[in-house]
């Protein structure tokens, strides 16, 4: 059992709800559909008694017979039977229809309040959660939430048709009702111990197909480095651990949902057996007649099914439960960057304040420490230090992306807790160290950021950077599909497509995260020219990796364990033979002409590899 379990722990944000409290969200999401439902109803009431009338004529019919040899009762009750029937089949044709179409809406807004919950989500969100056990909320969970709601509108026509049946019946004959009645007790316990054992093994079943979807995410997206290093059968053999654990997960559900159906059968045998008795005992006496007698045995073949069908409806009513338990507990997650206001800025000058700000990841593993920083409106400032320094969590905290934990962070004197979250980052522009497209053309990718931007408008940004130059290097020019994550384009044109996008914004506070990875010398020099003209006029942060970036930058923070030990321009930081100058010595020196006049052989050695990822 252990093995069975493993990995299939319950979400930090998963949260329990009663069927209670379940069922009153599924409603509320019904409500916008109550016309559809209304007349959805309405059908299945038609339907409801439509089809008690069938059994109903058909005993009547039968009674009659026993009066009247002629063929015109038989020839009245197939005209009837007939008429009814199609009435029936054009009801239920019309439930059918109108219940899909609201199921099908309500479906709808469920994914789309759920992607919406996904893209409020802060990173912090991504860095705790399996991408891929979220997007098996949004799709299969849903899925199952609608194919449950359609299996209640039909087990609701059933159960309106048994209740109808045995109220005619108990006008027939109360003892053999009573022995109908007897066993349906017995149906209805089993039915509901069975819910608890379905709603946990159920449970664990969605768990385990978002863990396999989560996997085969992973594994897709990372392929690249496994064939690499050439680790296909080692990431083979982990995916065939998961998929023989789902496939046992997934047979021990079908065995408890399967075990119930025997117990069920047994009881209703039982219960045919008694009736048969009995009813043959009244007939024999004179007591009833045979078309009466025919009714029951109708009547139980059509009060079997229902309740039967309650304990597959409870299996599957767990299912669409526990699916719409996930997605609840996705919608409802608990977002850690709080924002307390709405303020909108008019115009942001670019005024960043850190005051005596603590920041963690994760509890009792601090970045930021009583952290204070205050940058010019319009500086640039870069950021310097190992990995573990605290300077990623800056650029992160300025961009709101994290909740810090105490003291201040304010944004031209407002804190930035105040700040509308939407408006605050639309004067924003980022770059990562990997810059991000999207599938799509290249001149979709540098829109993104103003949709309405004309393409003209995107010509001239992107021709902006480089003098243009690296257009001519794209073969359909901006209409060049970037393809998925922009794997079509190199890392260096990615970067200059992320710029152009960023001075298509116009920011007033620019986030820069330079590439570590080699670019060649033309396409450094276009890069360059791109951020000469975003970090111009406007604050920047830049978490530095380029030796002309450092240079031309009005202040360098270094930092050590999230606290600045040093700062001030690079000739200054220089001249004081410190952490800096190690750093500079270590890692950038080598970028430097001054390297090559003073020790022409540092061009043949490679250059000091110790820290390169630390910065």
């Amino acid at each position: 059992m252990g093995f069975l379990m493993d990995g299939l722990d319950a979400e930090g944000y998963d949260r329990a709800y009663s069927d209670r409290q379940l069922m009153r969200r599924i409603l509320s999401y019904f409500r916008s559909q109550a016309r559809k439902m209304s007349l959805a109803i309405a059908a299945i009431i038609a339907i409801a008694l439509l089809d008690t009338g069938l059994p109903i004529l058909v005993s009547r019919t039968l009674d009659q017979l026993q009066r009247d040899t002629s063929a015109t009762p038989l020839l009245r009750i197939a005209g009837v039977l007939t008429g009814l029937t199609s009435l029936s089949w054009i009801a239920n044709g019309i439930r059918q229809t109108l219940s899909s179409q609201a199921v099908g809406n309500v479906v709808l807004k469920l994914r789309e309040d759920a992607f919406d919950a996904v893209v409020q989500r802060d990173l912090s969100f991504y860095d705790t959660f399996a991408s891929g056990k979220i997007v098996s909320r949004i799709t299969s969970d849903t899925q199952a939430f609608a194919s449950v709601m359609s299996l209640t509108m039909e087990l609701v026509s059933r159960v309106l048709l048994v209740v109808l049946l045995l109220v005619y019946l108990s006008s027939v004959s109360l003892q053999l009702l009573l022995v109908l009645l007897g066993l349906a007790p017995l149906i209805v316990a089993a039915a509901l111990a069975f819910r608890a054992l379905a709603r946990t093994s159920i449970t664990h079943s969605r768990r385990m197909s978002a863990t396999v979807s989560a996997h085969i995410q992973e594994t897709v997206s990372g392929i690249g480095v496994a064939k690499s290093f050439r680790q296909e059968p080692a990431i083979y053999a982990e995916f065939l651990k998961v998929n023989e654990q789902s496939r046992r997960l997934n047979l021990r559900t079908r065995y408890v949902f399967s075990s119930i159906f025997p117990i069920l059968n047994v009881l209703a045998g039982i219960g045919t057996a008694a009736l048969v008795y009995w009813g043959g005992r009244l007939v024999w006496a004179g007591n009833l007649t045979a078309g009466n007698w025919y009714l029951f045995l109708q009547g139980l073949a059509l009060f079997w099914f229902p309740l039967t069908s309650i304990a597959s409806f409870w299996s599957q009513f767990q299912l669409g439960l526990a699916a719409g338990e996930r997605v609840f507990a996705l919608i409802d997650a608990e977002p850690k960057v709080v924002q307390t206001d709405q303020v909108r800025l008019p115009q942001i000058k670019g005024e960043i304040e850190f005051a005596h700000v603590d920041f963690s990841y994760n509890d009792g593993e601090p970045v930021l420490r009583d952290f204070s920083l205050r940058i010019r409106p319009g500086e640039t400032l870069a950021l310097v230090g190992h990995t573990g320094s605290g300077k990623s969590s800056i650029a992160k905290l300025v961009a709101r992306f994290y909740e810090f934990q105490g003291g201040q962070l304010r944004i031209d004197g407002v804190d930035i807790r105040r700040l509308d979250l939407s408006d605050y980052r639309a004067r924003l522009g980022i770059v990562t160290q990997t810059p991000f497209l999207f599938d799509g053309t290249v001149r979709d990718n540098i829109r993104y950021g103003r949709p309405e931007a004309s393409d003209e408008e995107v010509l001239r940004v992107a021709q902006q950077v480089g003098g243009g130059d690296w257009i001519a290097t794209l073969p359909l020019g901006l209409d060049t599909p970037v393809g998925e994550r922009g794997g079509s384009l190199s890392l260096g044109q990615r970067q200059i497509v992320a710029l152009s996008r960023v001075l298509l914004q116009e920011p007033s506070i620019f986030i820069l995260d330079e590439a570590t990875a080699s670019i060649d010398p033309l396409t450094e020099t276009q890069i360059q020219e791109g951020l000469d003209l975003v970090l111009q006029g406007r604050t920047s942060i830049v978490i530095a990796h380029r030796l002309s970036t450092i240079r031309t930058a009005d202040r360098i923070i270094v930092l050590r364990q999230g606290a600045i030990i040093e700062q001030g321009n690079h000739d200054t930081l220089l001249e004081r033979s410190g952490h800096y100058a190690e750093l500079y010595n270590t890692y950038f020196r080598h970028q430097s002409l001054e390297a090559i006049e003073t020790d022409p052989d540092r061009l043949l050695a490679p250059p000091t590899t110790a820290g390169v990822a630390h910065l």
